[in-house]
C-alpha cells in the first residue's frame, strides 16, 4: 500500500496484481503494452507465480483467459482496440457463456491514430455483447476499477470490458494502492456443462439468461460511485461526459461546475441519472472520447423533447481526441490557446532505424521488382511498413494483421504478377500462417518475404513467437523445402539477396524468402557499446 507515480498502464497491471490476479494474457499493441510488461517486471508477480508470457495472437490470449477464469481464477486480457477485432469471436461468445473466476477484457484504444489503422470505439462491441464496461476518467479511477472489477465480474457472472485510451494509458498520475489480496483456489464451474458448452439447445437458453442479466447490469450502473451527478445553478444546459473526457470538462471550470454535469464511467447507462439530468436541463451538451456512442443512445431514448449537442451536430468533430480547447469551445467560451505548435516546428516522419535490416531488404526488393511492369507488393502491420515513406516506396498496401500473404494471394488469384507480399516475423505467427496455408493448398505463385527481426519490434522489442522457428512452421504448413530461403540483409549480400528475390519472383509456386538479422535495438541493449 501507499501512493506512486502511474502510467495509466501501469495503475491497471498493479491493481490486477492486488486484486489477486493469476494470469494475464495479451499481444503486444500500443497503447496496451506496457500493462503486461509492468507484470512481467513485477518482483510480486514473479513471487506469486502470475502468467505473464506473451500469446501469439488476441484471439488465443483471450481464449486463454477465459480458460483460466473456468478454472475458477481471475484473468486480465489487454490489447489494443483492433486487437479486439481479432478476439471477436471469443469475446461475443465468452458473453454468452459468461465466466467463473473474474476476467478484466482491457481494450485501448487510440483516438486520433498516434499509431493505428482506424480510431474505432470499443464500447460499441461492448454494447454489442451486452456486458458492463467500466471507462477510466483517472488513473486513480483505473486502479480502483481494475481491483474492483474482478469482484464484479464474478459477482454478475459475465466478463467485464474495460477501456481506457491513449491519453489514460500514457500519461501519470499519483495513486493510491488497496491491501493485495490471494489469488482464488482453483475451482470449477458446478454447471460448466451447461454454460460453457454453446450448442444451439444451450445457447438459446445462455443468450435468454444474458437478455435478463441486463438489469442487474443496470441496477449496478445506477448504483456505481463512478456515475456521479454534480448539481450546478445554470440549468440552461446539462452536460454528460464519459472518461477522460470528465477531466478536460474540469480544467473549463477550475472553480466548480456552471452547469449540472452527469459523469459516467460504468456502463450500461444509468437511465435513472440521464432521466434527471434531462429533466433538470433545457438541452444537453455530450462530452466523449471516441465515437457518439452515448449521444446515439441517448437520442433514441429521450426522444426529441430535448435537443442534445456533441459530436453528431458539430458540436465537436467527429474525428480525433478531444482536448481541453475543443471542450471549451464546445462550451462557449473564448479559448486562448496557450501551448501552440511555433510555426518553425516542422512535424517529423517516422522512419526506419540507421542499420535496420529492413531497409537493405527494401532496397534489394526494389531494385528487382521495378523490372516488372506493373508488379505490387502486399505488406503488413509493423516496422516494415515504414517501407511506405520515402525512401523507399517499396509497399503498396497495408491493412491489417496478417493481410499482407492473404491480399497477395487474392491479387496472384486475379492474374498479377509478380505477387510479392512483406510480413514480420511476430506478424506471420500473429495470423500470416493461416494465408500460407490458403497459398499451399493452391499452390499460388507468390513470393512471401517474412522480413525476420527476431522481436516484436514496433511495440518495443517483446518477445516474439516464430524465433528459430519460421523454417519449420513453413515447411510444416508445407512450403518446398527448396523454396524456403534465408538471407542475411546485409550490404556485403546485396547481389545475392537479389538474384534470390528474382529467382522465387520466377518460380511459379508458393516461396519463402527469410531475409534475417536481429532488430538493431534489441542488439544495442543486449551489447551495448564499451566506452
Amino acid at each position: 500500500m501507499g501512493k506512486h507515480l502511474f502510467l495509466g498502464d501501469e495503475a491497471i497491471a498493479q491493481a490486477a496484481i492486488d486484486a489477486g490476479l493469476s494470469g494475464v494474457y495479451a499481444y503486444p499493441g500500443t497503447p496496451s503494452t506496457e500493462i503486461t510488461e509492468y507484470i512481467q517486471n513485477s518482483a510480486t508477480a514473479g513471487e506469486r507465480g502470475i502468467h505473464s508470457r506473451w500469446s501469439v495472437n488476441e484471439k488465443t490470449a483471450l481464449e486463454a483467459a477465459l480458460g483460466m477464469s473456468y478454472a475458477g481464477k481471475r484473468a486480465l486480457c489487454c490489447m489494443k482496440h483492433v486487437g479486439l477485432n481479432v478476439a471477436a469471436d471469443c469475446f461475443m461468445n465468452a458473453a454468452m457463456s459468461g465466466i467463473h473466476g473474474g476476467l478484466i477484457i482491457l481494450t485501448a484504444d487510440d483516438p486520433s491514430m498516434h499509431s493505428s489503422q482506424n480510431e474505432q470505439d470499443n464500447r460499441v462491441l461492448g454494447n454489442f455483447a451486452m456486458i458492463p464496461i467500466l471507462e477510466p476518467s483517472s488513473q486513480q479511477e483505473a486502479y480502483d476499477m481494475t481491483y474492483e472489477g474482478f469482484g464484479l465480474s464474478e459477482k454478475l457472472g459475465y466478463p467485464i470490458l474495460m477501456r481506457i485510451t491513449t491519453r489514460m494509458a500514457h500519461s501519470r498520475a499519483g495513486v493510491e494502492t488497496r491491501p493485495p489480496r490471494e489469488q482464488n483456489p482453483l475451482h470449477f464451474p458446478e454447471d460448466g456443462k451447461q454454460r460453457f458448452i454453446l450448442l444451439p439447445a444451450l445457447a438459446r437458453k445462455r443468450f435468454k439468461a444474458l437478455l435478463a442479466a441486463q438489469d442487474s447490469f443496470i441496477r449496478e450502473s445506477e448504483t456505481s460511485l463512478y456515475n456521479t451527478y454534480f448539481d450546478a445553478p445554470d440549468k440552461t444546459l446539462g452536460i454528460l461526459t464519459t472518461g477522460i473526457a470528465f477531466n478536460y470538462l474540469s480544467e473549463n471550470y477550475p472553480g466548480g461546475f456552471q452547469h449540472p454535469v452527469l459523469k459516467i464511467c460504468q456502463y450500461p447507462l444509468p437511465r435513472k441519472q440521464i432521466e434527471r439530468l434531462a429533466g433538470d436541463c433545457g438541452a444537453i451538451l455530450v462530452l466523449e472520447e471516441g465515437y457518439p456512442v452515448v449521444e446515439e443512445q441517448l437520442k433514441g431514448f429521450l426522444g426529441r423533447g430535448i435537443s442534445i449537442h456533441g459530436r453528431l451536430d458539430g458540436t465537436l468533430r467527429r474525428e480525433g481526441e478531444l482536448t481541453p480547447d475543443s471542450v471549451g469551445k464546445a462550451l462557449g467560451k473564448d479559448v486562448n490557446s496557450y501551448y501552440s505548435v511555433p510555426e518553425i516546428v516542422v512535424q517529423r516522419p517516422p522512419a526506419l532505424c540507421t542499420g535496420c535490416g529492413h531497409r537493405d531488404v527494401y532496397e534489394a526488393l526494389n531494385e528487382v521488382i521495378n523490372t516488372y511492369q506493373g508488379a505490387k507488393v502486399f505488406s503488413d502491420i509493423g516496422c516494415y511498413t515504414l517501407g511506405a515513406l520515402p525512401p523507399f516506396r517499396a509497399i503498396d498496401s497495408c491493412i491489417d494483421m496478417g493481410a499482407s500473404i492473404t491480399m497477395a494471394k487474392g491479387a496472384a488469384d486475379a492474374g498479377a504478377f509478380p505477387a510479392v507480399c512483406v510480413i514480420g516475423d511476430s506478424t506471420f505467427t500473429h495470423s500470416g500462417m493461416t494465408g500460407l496455408l490458403d497459398c499451399v493448398n493452391e499452390q499460388t505463385p507468390v513470393t512471401i518475404i517474412i522480413s525476420d527481426n527476431e522481436t516484436t519490434g514496433m511495440t518495443g522489442g517483446q518477445d516474439s513467437a516464430g524465433t528459430g522457428r519460421l523454417e519449420a512452421i513453413c515447411e510444416g504448413i508445407g512450403v518446398a523445402p527448396g523454396h524456403i530461403r534465408v538471407m542475411i540483409p546485409l550490404k556485403k549480400n546485396y547481389e545475392e539477396m537479389k538474384r534470390i528475390i528474382r529467382e522465387e519472383i520466377e518460380y511459379k509456386g508458393v516461396s519463402v524468402l527469410i531475409p534475417r538479422r536481429e532488430c538493431i535495438q534489441t542488439l544495442k541493449r543486449k551489447h551495448p557499446a564499451k566506452k
